[in-house]
């Protein structure tokens, strides 16, 4: 499946909150997407969400810490952002937990 993020609004509103300016930003329902997995889709691509996750983390840190140069100072929290949110697809939503 194409374009199967679900957009969720959280990531949506941290980033208009600090200055973003994502405007209807929607995205597919995650039980549409437990479905298909159930169904035998071998692929699902989620990837606007995993952008979502980390710009919605940088733009926090950013605007909360001006001050703050240092890459490793934003990208961890980024970083750990795209951990939960994958974990939680994989679990969750993809059912696909322990089956690498």
């Amino acid at each position: 499946m194409h374009g199967a993020s679900s957009v969720p609004q959280e990531y949506v509103a941290t980033i208009n909150k600090y200055g973003g300016a994502l405007k209807d930003s929607i995205g597919i329902p995650e039980e549409q997407l437990r479905r298909a997995a159930a169904s035998a889709v071998c692929k699902i691509n989620i990837d606007s969400d995993g952008r979502l996750a980390m710009t919605a983390a940088i733009r926090e840190v950013m605007a909360t810490k001006p001050g703050e140069f240092d890459p490793r100072k934003y990208i961890g929290p980024a970083r750990d952002e795209l951990k939960k949110l994958y974990s939680h697809k994989t679990v969750n939503v993809l059912g696909s937990a322990g089956k690498a």
